[in-house]
């Protein structure tokens, strides 16, 4: 798996999937950009991407000024930009008969199909000029078969797979691939906390989600593009 000396931006790289991958990226010799709408990194993620590390908060990605500056900033810094791994999301739970609005639904499409879109979207010129540019987005299992309340969150999801298998069908020929993973439940602090009964033992480790993908991120995934990738655990 080859990144060493890729250029690699993270976004949502504030959060424990987005910190996990960063510093899988890191710990492979890649130079990571480290995007993110919170305001500051957590505690010691700057040592551990490195003195090299790019890391930049109060990005609102669903602004697409903001995530074309943020683009252009990286290549600034860099010079170029090799992949983009659009980690930047969110998750709500509401059954539709309860809701009382659409606020749910704006939501969520608004952190996960318009953070994604406007990232790959500032982000294809420089991408293109990499040679071997590579896009990763994070779909979803539940996007294949919603259960109880995740209807606005699974739909989301389902529109990062489409812009998925769009976006690679449309750089294809020029040597951009455009892949997504999709978790199921991921192990982080939040999910145990709301889930305090579950096996975590079954859950996706996010170390194991990010050996994925930075393979997708890597020189050796070149024959792979418009692939949804099922990450379960044993969920």
């Amino acid at each position: 798996m080859t990144v060493k000396g890729k250029i690699v931006v993270v976004t949502g790289a504030f959060g424990a999937l987005g910190s996990a991958v960063a510093e899988a990226a890191a710990k492979a010799g890649a130079l990571v950009a480290a995007l993110d709408y919170a305001a500051s990194p957590p505690s010691g993620l700057g040592e551990r991407l490195g003195p090299d590390a790019l890391l930049a908060g109060g990005i609102d990605l669903v602004a697409p000024d903001a995530a074309k500056r943020a683009l252009e900033t990286v290549k600034a810094r860099f010079g170029r930009i090799d992949a983009l791994l659009n980690i930047a999301g969110g998750f709500r739970w509401e059954k539709i008969a309860d809701a009382g609005s659409d606020d749910a639904w704006e939501r969520m499409f608004a952190m996960n199909l318009k953070t994604a879109l406007n990232a790959s979207r500032a982000a294809i010129p420089h991408l293109l000029a990499s040679g071997a540019g590579r896009i990763v987005n994070v779909g979803a299992e539940a996007a294949i078969h919603a259960a109880e309340g995740m209807g606005a969150y699974a739909a989301s999801k389902a529109a990062v797979h489409r812009l998925t298998e769009s976006l690679a069908e449309e750089l294809k020929l020029a040597g951009v691939t455009v892949n997504a993973v999709l978790p199921s439940t991921i192990d982080t602090a939040a999910n145990r906390k709301d889930m305090p009964q579950a096996d975590f033992s079954r859950w996706v480790a996010p170390a194991d989600l990010a050996a994925v993908m930075l393979f997708l991120a890597s020189d050796e995934a070149r024959a792979v593009t418009g692939a949804l990738i099922r990450v379960s655990g044993r969920v």
